[in-house]
């Protein structure tokens, strides 16, 4: 477990952008990533008859879609006990292997960090 208030002010942030995310459009899952600029990219799980996608992986496609090159950290607001491997590869493949995932639980309480490799 990783004790939130030992976060960063922009760690902090991408967690609360996350669970805003997920409570405002009523989602299993919010997600926030900070790019290399410092911009954020939120998202919620979208859960499309023709399309499915975590919150996270939604996350990183924004990101990419608007020109990012890298991530910082990334954060995931979810019930879940874990972040999907799949999950973890998107932010790889973006912000390479020792990018920090926050977890968080729907509180906001941040249960974990693993890396993305």
């Amino acid at each position: 477990m990783t004790d939130s208030s030992a976060l960063g002010p922009e760690d902090r942030k991408i967690v609360t952008l996350a669970r805003s995310a997920r409570a405002r459009n009523g989602v299993p899952e919010g997600a926030a990533v900070r790019d290399e600029t410092g911009r954020t990219y939120v998202a919620g799980t979208v859960a499309l008859a023709s399309l499915e996608l975590s919150a996270l992986r939604t996350a990183v496609a924004m990101a990419v879609a608007s020109g990012a090159k890298s991530l910082e950290a990334a954060a995931v607001v979810t019930e879940a006990g874990s972040v999907p491997e799949q999950d973890l590869a998107a932010v790889r493949d973006l912000g390479g292997e020792g990018t920090p995932v926050l977890l968080a639980g729907p509180d906001g309480t941040v249960r974990g960090t693993v890396t993305a490799g």
